[in-house]
């Protein structure tokens, strides 16, 4: 049902029996759709002619976010600019609500401060967690009141900028910069906000962005660029495309780096594992293995992998690396696990208007 679900959300073909099924789907949601449109119009409203208050932290704030469910690749532009302020010298926050973590967000919590790793990924979320592995010198904190974390991060870690991780619907903190991020293979799904479609708000409310990144993630620059074009002349917004290019795949207990192009089976625990194997079309994937977003893996797991990597003969198993920070914490040897990472390029000068 999931699996149909997504289809009816980014308009994949149809049987003629899915087509009956789509259309029975389209009659039951379309209610529950309007009513959260209304919601979410009132409250955009609200914010607009300011009678629900925005929290203005007097730090230089960016927001980067998406209109839809799911990845679209906002993390590691989230990661990117992190590390371009650090480098440059600042003291950035990165703050997130931790979901899939097992810490009471209803405190802020520090699972890095930029020189520590406090917390793990079972404890922190997945995404937490891997922001604070791949940003050394920057503070990540979790917490279900980003304004909470934000006054937390300049008044006890004294940092000098704050970053909202997934924050394009987090309108109780202002930001200097609003990034919105979009995926160029499904782009905004059908156009209907959930439950109809995967839309979050409606498409009208790209105009609180000030710059739109689009991510290529089918190789199809000619695509992302073309769907880039297109954002730019309809919202009149600067856009620019960034490409997640496959850096490395390497042993997530030894770190050792897969050389040679030998038969593999892939697995994930994310929104839209599709891109992922695509990025592993030099690898003669022999069979996959989806797991529900934000999966919490255990020793059983890992068992299955093993059979499944038996069964077909394949020399290695790959994954994540969202998926690499949570397996690292149960297991206790070397399982020949491997896990892809992935670097955006991006011109991050002229995102940020360096």
């Amino acid at each position: 049902m999931k699996v149909f679900l997504t289809n009816f959300h980014y308009k994949k073909h149809f049987t003629p029996v899915q087509m009956i099924m789509a259309g029975v789907l389209y009659a039951v949601l379309s209610l529950p759709s309007l009513v959260y449109l209304c919601i979410v119009k009132t409250r955009n409203f609200l914010y607009k002619k300011n009678l629900l208050k925005s929290y203005k932290p007097h730090l230089y704030t960016v927001s980067v976010g998406n209109l839809t469910t799911g990845g679209t690749g906002k993390t590691p532009i989230t990661a990117e600019i992190a590390n371009y302020f650090a480098k440059k010298g600042d003291y950035p926050a990165i703050l997130s609500r931790g979901y899939g973590g097992q810490l009471p967000n209803k405190d802020v919590n520090v699972v890095s401060d930029g020189l520590t790793i406090h917390h793990n990924a079972l404890e922190a979320g997945d995404e937490p967690y891997w922001l604070a592995s791949h940003c050394p010198k920057c503070a990540v904190l979790t917490c279900s009141s980003r304004v909470k974390a934000a006054k937390f991060a300049k008044n006890s870690l004294h940092c000098t900028k704050l970053i909202l991780d997934d924050g394009f619907q987090h309108q109780k903190i202002g930001r200097d910069l609003n990034i919105l991020v979009t995926d160029s293979e499904k782009q905004f799904s059908n156009g209907c906000v959930l439950p109809l479609g995967a839309l979050r708000e409606p498409l009208s409310e790209i105009k609180r962005a000030d710059k739109i990144v689009v991510v290529n993630k089918s190789f199809n620059d000619k695509k992302a660029k073309s769907f880039a074009r297109y954002l730019r002349k309809k919202y009149n917004k600067p856009t620019f495309v960034c490409s997640m290019v496959p850096d490395i795949v390497y042993n997530i207990k030894t770190e050792k780096l897969i050389e040679d192009d030998a038969p593999v089976i892939a697995f994930s625990a994310i929104a839209q594992p599709e891109q992922f194997y695509k990025f592993l079309r030099r690898y003669d994937v022999l069979d996959t293995k989806d797991f529900s977003d934000h999966h919490i893996y255990t020793k059983d797991d890992v068992e299955e992998l093993k059979a499944l990597k038996e069964k077909y003969g394949a020399k290695y198993m790959i994954t994540t690396e969202k998926d690499a920070v949570k397996l690292k914490e149960i297991l206790d040897t070397d399982e020949g696990i491997f896990a892809l990472k992935l670097k955006p390029v991006l011109d991050l000068k002229g995102l940020l208007d360096e």
